[in-house]
């Protein structure tokens, strides 16, 4: 459940796993990269960031379990 929240929403996957704090820096952290995207650099930097964002959301919640 929290790869697809954080698939959906890059940081919804760690506050659902109880890393509020994790989950809003990822909130805000991916959208500035959003924004970076009219710069071009968040071309490269935002997919690079969400495929982490939800890696670290599965294996919290793996540790979780």
């Amino acid at each position: 459940i929290a790869a697809v929240l954080s698939f959906m929403i890059p940081g919804l996957g760690q506050i659902y796993n109880g890393q509020i704090g994790k989950g809003i820096l990822f909130l805000i952290i991916a959208g500035v990269f959003a924004l970076l995207i009219f710069v071009l650099i968040g071309i490269i930097l935002y997919p690079i960031f969400w495929i982490f964002n939800i890696v670290d959301a599965y294996r919290t919640a793996e540790k979780n379990k």
